[in-house]
């Protein structure tokens, strides 16, 4: 891209008023964004507003500095090796998903290894989820990601705290060194920063294996608002979405929802009738959402080969064996669920002296987790 094609869709994006809807009438009706600059006002006015109109004919403040910025951005190099590209709406490598979308971005800003890019998507499936889960949630996401990575599939999702970092991780387990693309983060901010800041490594290994995407420019900081329009791009990258675990009142519904209004399947795992963070998860399922218990259940629904080397019968994901551990008493007696002392004891018949002593070394061992609340719950490795 030259530099005055750059600072063309930069001002269509930056210009007041202006969403992606009407830019795309205005790029069908004159052409690429320096043939929309060239028109003069009554033209414009006959396709957008009269205030639109105005607002095209004059450029951003910032325009200059952002064009600075972005040219030196898609310059610049890190020790990552990514390739930093910038797709524009029309260009052959646009991802056909998001144009069957109502809203699709005006540019893609992505940063991954050189080999890859958005034509390689492929077979793909979003998975999201709580930013606070519950050990076994965060342990199911990672195992659900990385059985889709051994089937093939691109695991998207958006570099959050908690079932999204679960789920990038797991895709990367599943990768090795193998030269494929294996996850996709979509980001809420500019590819300049990194958000949240504990998943820095995160991303830098996703880029490595995988590529970062994001819609906003350069210097965009995580704004509350960006977060929705990032998980609309969740849903229309993928075929289907997955929510592991989601409170009632949550972005991973509205991804879930987005992903519905589009035609997708969306799959939930059940969990815990204790826990806040499965309610969303049993909300979906009530409305029709695809209750799953292992990878070979999204694969059926969406009609995808099995390519995993073990059985149906054994399909749940190594996370969800072993629960009950006949040999432990009190690991058989913590069960699935999220637990508290008093109902420990009352299973157990223990005091609460004894108990506490044990859970300690449980927790210690790495068996056992302590939740907030006074709660226990048994760890997937258990």
């Amino acid at each position: 891209m030259e530099r005055a094609e750059l600072a063309g869709w930069l001002r269509l994006s930056l210009t007041p008023g202006i969403g992606n809807a009407a830019a795309r009438k205005l790029l069908a009706a004159f052409g690429l964004p320096a043939a929309v600059f060239a028109q003069p006002v009554g033209v414009l006015a006959q396709v957008t507003s009269d205030a639109r109109a105005a607002a095209l004919c004059e450029p951003p403040p910032a325009l200059d500095a952002l064009v600075d910025q972005t040219w030196q951005w898609l310059d610049g190099t890190d020790d990552t090796g990514a390739a930093r590209r910038i797709v524009t709406l029309g260009d052959p490598g646009y991802p056909a998903a998001l144009l069957e979308m109502a809203d699709p971005p005006l540019l893609l800003y992505t940063l991954g290894a050189p080999a890859f890019d958005l034509t390689q998507l492929g077979r793909s499936l979003g998975v999201v989820g709580s930013r606070n889960p519950t050990p076994q949630g965060a342990s199911n996401a990672r195992a659900f990601a990385r059985a889709l990575g051994e089937a093939q599939i691109v695991v998207v999702s958006g570099l959050a705290l908690g079932i999204d970092g679960a789920a990038h991780e797991g895709a990367l387990d599943a990768a090795g060194d193998a030269p494929r693309l294996a996850t996709v983060a979509l980001v809420g901010t500019g590819l300049d920063r990194v958000y949240p800041a504990r998943h820095r490594d995160l991303a830098r290994r996703i880029v490595r294996r995988g590529m970062v995407i994001s819609e906003f420019p350069l210097g965009t900081p995580p704004l509350t608002q960006n977060f929705p329009k990032r998980n609309r791009l969740i849903a229309g990258l993928s075929q289907g979405t997955l929510v592991v675990e989601a409170a009632l009142q949550s972005g991973s519904l509205i991804t879930a929802r987005l992903a519905a209004e589009q035609g997708k399947d969306v799959f939930a795992i059940p969990g815990s009738i204790h826990a806040p963070q499965s309610r969303g998860c049993h909300a979906l399922i009530r409305q029709g959402a695809k209750l799953v218990e292992s990878v070979h259940d999204i694969l059926e629904e969406l009609r995808l080969p099995n390519t995993l080397n073990f059985a149906a019968s054994d399909a749940r994901p190594a996370a969800a064996a072993g629960l009950f551990d006949p040999q432990n008493p009190l690991l058989d007696a913590l069960g699935h669920d999220p637990v508290s002392l008093d109902a420990l004891s009352a299973r157990t018949g223990w005091s609460a002296g004894d108990l506490q002593a044990q859970l300690l070394e449980l927790e210690l061992d790495g068996h056992v987790a302590r939740l907030p609340g006074g709660l226990f719950q048994r760890s997937a490795s258990a």
